[in-house]
């Protein structure tokens, strides 16, 4: 395929994803219940995990995305550690189509940022007096899809039939 004059047309410049910066925006971590929570324990605590993403353009062609996750453990009568946690990262974007610039943005952006989350959350979990607490990977695909289908089951119930 030629451009008209019998040259090659130029190719698209590629899609570039580009982290200009990552840093720690709020960590809490508690441990209410010390010295008494270190003894050990009868059973293993019941950990719970919540995690979200949000993002926001900065300027043109760069986003800041927040990865929050937030977690307690307790035991069979009292919490005993809580933490929370919002990491994020300020990333450059260019070359992307706006179809999949949300995606992008909402599901490789955390991913790159996870594992820095993760080791804050077991170097704090460590330092509270506990085993490191190491999260599973996350399936970032399966949280976007589940916010998008949650956010069109919204919509619909918003709007009037």
């Amino acid at each position: 395929m030629t451009n008209g004059n019998g040259t090659p047309p130029e190719a698209a410049p590629p899609p570039q994803l580009n982290v200009l910066a990552q840093y720690t925006k709020d960590l809490s971590f508690e441990n209410p219940n010390a010295p008494a929570s270190l003894a050990p324990q009868p059973q293993q605590p019941a950990i719970n995990i919540q995690i979200n993403v949000g993002a926001k353009a900065l300027a043109e062609n760069e986003y800041e995305v927040t990865l929050s996750i937030e977690g307690k453990a307790e035991g069979a009568s009292s919490l005993i550690f809580s933490f929370e946690l919002q990491y994020a990262g300020v990333f450059r974007i260019v070359n992307v189509p706006q179809e999949n610039l949300h995606p992008l943005v909402m599901i490789e952006c955390p991913r790159l940022l996870f594992p820095f989350a993760r080791e804050i959350i077991a170097t704090a979990v460590r330092d509270g007096g506990f085993p490191p607490l190491m999260l599973d990977p996350v399936d970032f695909v399966g949280l976007y899809r589940q916010n998008m289908d949650r956010q069109a089951a919204e919509a619909q119930q918003a709007s009037p039939n």
